[in-house]
């Protein structure tokens, strides 16, 4: 099994910066795909932005040029650094593990970020 915690949402002005984290434990290491999902009220869950272990990225139309996805393979952490944020990315951000941008097998907990002045 994997654990994944994340840390970093909150609440920030439109055009502001946040940088999200996501630590993976556990006895299945390391995960192959990691990245980031988010959900807005009333919205399908969506994927943002995904990375492998070999460093290959994939993410949505919409934040592109705006969000860069990292990961530290040594420290099992992937990083999400979100800039020029818009109230549209406001939703709960949801870390995911697994093989591919698609299916995860594993889930984090979900981090508030708010776009509001």
């Amino acid at each position: 099994q994997v654990q994944l915690v994340e840390s970093g949402g909150g609440l920030v002005q439109p055009g502001g910066s946040l940088r999200l984290s996501c630590a993976a434990s556990g006895k299945i290491l390391p995960v192959d795909t990691m990245g980031w999902y988010r959900q807005a009220p009333g919205k399908q869950r969506e994927l943002v932005a995904g990375i492998t272990l070999g460093g290959s990225t994939e993410y949505t139309e919409s934040v592109k040029g705006r969000f860069t996805i990292s990961r530290d393979n040594a420290k099992n952490t992937v990083y999400l650094q979100m800039t020029s944020l818009k109230s549209e990315d406001t939703a709960v951000y949801y870390c995911f593990g697994g093989r591919g941008w698609y299916g995860p097998n594993y889930w984090g907990q979900g981090t508030q970020v708010t776009v509001s002045s």
